[in-house]
């Protein structure tokens, strides 16, 4: 189910189960992109649901913090990630808009050329967004999750999960896109993938470590 033509629908109308069924469906679009999007705002949403927990707790304000630390980066991330579900799809449909381009003259076959080398960066630039958010939070679930209170240690531990599936998928989808793109597109995303992936590894590792430490010790 795409969003050629007509108003912009946004996945955050549809139920659950449309969105699912959207996913299985033969369309590509919504994808893995889209998928990984909503992901970010899972993750967001448990993030702040801890937070608020901790911050509800006078024994716990050791963890209040970076429960309001976590809650300021977090809670645009509800909105933010729906957004992106939606730009994915759009960006993707773009792309496949572009290759239907006549391509009769050799004018014609430039600005095609040119056309699909422009919404393929733009199905690039949207999934680098939706990665670049899941690392901002990623970053704050370890101090969550030692901090934040016991009883939801493992609703951290899910956040942390989804926070890296969204950034390890999105950044499946950056590459994707980059690849078919010459060397001189996208050199920011280039450049800063190496260490988006090396920190998600190190991010997720501590996440989980300190979600084990803190169900061992509930």
């Amino acid at each position: 189910m795409g969003f050629t033509g007509g108003a912009r629908m946004s996945w955050a109308s549809k139920t659950l189960q449309e969105f699912q069924d959207a996913l299985a469906s033969s369309d590509p679009t919504p994808g893995g992109g889209s998928a990984a999007a909503v992901a970010l705002g899972q993750a967001a949403a448990l993030a702040v649901m801890v937070s608020e927990l901790t911050l509800a707790k006078e024994s716990l304000s050791d963890g209040w913090a970076i429960s309001e630390q976590v809650k300021s980066v977090a809670e645009p991330f509800l909105k933010t990630g729906l957004e992106l579900a939606t730009s994915d799809s759009e960006a993707f449909d773009a792309v496949v808009a572009s290759f239907r381009l006549p391509r009769e003259s050799d004018e014609d076959k430039e600005s095609r050329r040119d056309a699909i080398r422009a919404a393929t960066l733009g199905a690039a630039d949207v999934p680098y967004q939706t990665a670049m958010s899941a690392m901002q939070l990623l970053k704050l679930l370890p101090e969550l999750a030692e901090k934040g209170n016991p009883n939801a240690a493992s609703d951290v531990g899910v956040s942390a999960l989804l926070a890296s599936a969204a950034l390890k998928g999105a950044i499946f989808n950056v590459e994707i896109n980059l690849q078919s793109l010459p060397s001189e597109m996208g050199m920011d995303m280039r450049e800063n993938l190496p260490t988006l992936i090396e920190e998600g590894r190190i991010y997720s590792r501590m996440s989980m470590d300190a979600v084990r430490a803190r169900l061992s010790n509930a």
